[in-house]
């Protein structure tokens, strides 16, 4: 692995050159080519993704269980070993160099959700919170840790946690950070030894991440690009340890997660979406199907076409183009060229185009709010662009809308700025703020209102 690892720093040197001589970190729109993956074992897959510490620093085992609740019996997983048994799935727990017991944070924090009544791995979660300051943890599970190496661990846990805090707190409840959350770790990190740097070693991103609404693993097992804006080609296994970030230190510690990244990405590819729980009008259903062949397919695939890997142009789509410019403007070109020069990817994994990937629909049924940025929330609003409302929030507590298909919702009058409560404040969905607009997308605004229907019936089999 070490020699891999030498051979992909080389790489990565050349591709930082060539860069230097006028190659951009762009990709063209229209259809994304196939690269072949790293073959690996679904089921040992599995075993680490719940149970190894790809995320290599957290809080002392003791201090955790004084600041989180006791666990919910819902909230365990099969498969899980020792003291990860007794832990949330967003949890995992193993022992450091030094023999502390640490707690961190695993994929499954922001890739398992709960929906109607079933625990999925694999769906994103839309109803994480991440509009808090994350250093509040830090601060509450700093009064009970105990001891030279309990407080070791814990201050690199902080140290990390205090460089990435300014850069990922969203304005909204279920939007997700991620992309931001990676850009701040890479100012921290050198990117050829990846040590830690508590002061930046280039520019951070923007304070205020855009919007992201997780997109379902098992979307992988077709997937060329791993994004909306078809950064992450090339490699999966290796770009998807950028989630190990956090801790990692060395060339060293990213080899020892790279050693098993192929299973875990072999087990994403092998998921399966979840067939929809509920009766399903079959007649109805088949009308959906040739409106779906029609309109939808070619892009989407499905209906006797394979998945396209279909990169749309900002002009034809239409949608809230905040998310592609940025990744295409040169904004973030810093950040780009860390990644050609890691031993995370390339040239290659880092090349966004100026549109959105039409994503396969497997299981689009469970996978609201929709668009790019969550900004839709059910699949009528979707295909009627006219009532998409502009200030909303998910009805608490949270309930599944089986005609509209996705989660229940209420409009509203105003928006944020018009909501002068805190708590309320941050559960509103904005479509007025940067980033955030629910526009384009507008096919299915030409159906009629049975056709409609029918449409969203046949989508709940997909």
């Amino acid at each position: 692995m070490r020699a891999r690892a030498g051979l992909l720093i080389a790489a990565c040197l050349l591709a930082a050159a060539c860069r230097e001589e006028g190659t951009d970190y762009r990709s063209e729109t229209g259809v994304v080519p196939a690269t072949e993956q790293r073959p690996g074992d679904p089921e040992a897959g599995y075993a680490a993704l719940v149970n190894a510490p790809y995320v290599s620093c957290g809080i002392p085992h003791d201090a955790f269980t004084r600041v989180l609740p006791e666990t919910d019996p819902a909230d365990l997983l099969p498969g899980r070993e020792g003291l990860n048994a007794e832990l949330p799935y967003a949890f995992t727990a193993h022992e450091n160099a030094e023999g502390v017991t640490i707690v961190s944070s695993n994929c499954l924090t922001c890739h398992a959700a709960e929906i109607e009544g079933e625990l999925i791995v694999g769906l994103g979660n839309e109803f994480a919170d991440f509009t808090q300051d994350p250093r509040r943890l830090v601060l509450q599970s700093g009064n009970f840790v105990r001891g030279d190496a309990e407080t070791r661990a814990w201050e690199r846990w902080a140290d990390r946690v205090d460089g990435i805090a300014p850069y990922i707190r969203t304005a909204t409840v279920g939007v997700n950070p991620a992309t931001n959350l990676t850009w701040a770790l890479m100012a921290h990190r050198d990117p050829e030894t990846l040590e830690w740097s508590a002061e930046p070693l280039m520019e951070p991103p923007q304070a205020e991440p855009l919007p992201i609404s997780v997109p379902p693993w098992w979307g992988m097992r077709d997937k060329e690009a791993m994004f909306y804006t078809t950064v992450g080609r090339g490699d999966h296994s290796t770009f998807m340890l950028l989630a190990s970030m956090l801790c990692v230190d060395s060339v060293e510690e990213f080899e020892a997660v790279d050693a098993y990244a192929d299973d875990i990405r072999a087990y994403i590819a092998s998921l399966e979406a979840p067939v929809y729980p509920h009766p399903i009008d079959e007649d109805r259903a088949a009308l959906g199907a040739a409106i779906y062949a029609r309109g939808c397919a070619t892009c989407h695939g499905g209906q006797g076409t394979d998945y396209p890997n279909l990169v749309v142009p900002l002009d034809e789509i239409g949608t809230d183009a905040a998310y592609a410019t940025a990744a295409t403007d040169g904004s973030r070109d810093r950040f780009y060229e860390w990644i050609a020069r890691s031993p995370y990817g390339d040239a290659e994994s880092a090349a966004p185009a100026p549109g959105y990937i039409a994503p396969p629909l497997d299981g689009v049924w469970a996978t609201a709010p929709y668009l790019h940025n969550g900004s839709v929330p059910s699949l009528e609003t979707l295909l009627s662009p006219e009532d998409r409302p502009r200030y909303w929030r998910h009805v608490l507590p949270r309930a599944y809308d089986r005609e509209a298909v996705g989660w229940r919702f209420e409009v509203l009058d105003e928006g944020q700025a018009a909501e002068p409560d805190p708590e309320l404040r941050r559960r509103i969905y904005d479509t007025t703020r940067h980033g955030y607009g629910n526009g384009g997308h507008v096919h299915g605004a030409d159906l009629s209102a049975e056709e409609r229907a029918a449409l969203i019936e046949y989508l709940k089999t997909l």
